[in-house]
């Protein structure tokens, strides 16, 4: 299982987890610079998500929805705000409507993915940040912690394939 720490901080407004993967910083890079190979670990396993738009360029927007068991859909949105490939991404992650635009009063995280070598494998620490404890309290209570637990721990499998 790749999670080896989650921190939850409502005094910082912080939810962070930590994972190492048996992988080298680049190819674990690599799977978040390819839209096909994020889709495979952006999410729960029974929720897969489908990037419609994915560019990590600083100043860009992702978009993106996740399908349920049930084909309901929930959209999702990024915006890159730094980019120092292979270490650092910076982004704010929302939720979208159907329509993939930004869906009011929906809170909003402000993420630092950074990725460091470790032994021969790569230390990940993500990093999101709420603009209120309420916002943070909100996403788990939807289930973000199992939620990103289980899609993180898909990453060692996507790897290698």
């Amino acid at each position: 299982m790749p999670v080896t720490d989650i921190t939850k901080d409502l005094d910082a407004r912080t939810l962070t987890i930590t994972a190492h993967f048996a992988a080298p910083v680049e190819r674990v890079w690599g799977l978040y610079a390819d839209p096909r190979q994020l889709e495979r670990v952006w999410g729960p396993p029974t929720y897969p998500a489908t990037f419609v738009d994915h560019d990590l360029s600083v100043g860009s927007r992702c978009t993106y929805y996740m399908a349920s068991p049930e084909g309901e859909r929930y959209g999702g949105w990024w915006r890159i705000t730094g980019v120092d490939e292979p270490h650092r991404l910076t982004f704010d992650d929302g939720f979208a409507t159907g329509d993939l635009e930004d869906a009011p009063g929906m809170p909003v995280s402000h993420n630092v993915y950074a990725f460091e070598a470790d032994g021969e494998g790569t230390r990940a620490t993500y990093v999101s940040q709420f603009d209120s404890a309420e916002d943070l309290q909100k996403v788990l209570d939807m289930g973000v912690e199992e939620g990103s637990r289980s899609a993180i721990d898909q990453i060692d499998a996507a790897l290698v394939a």
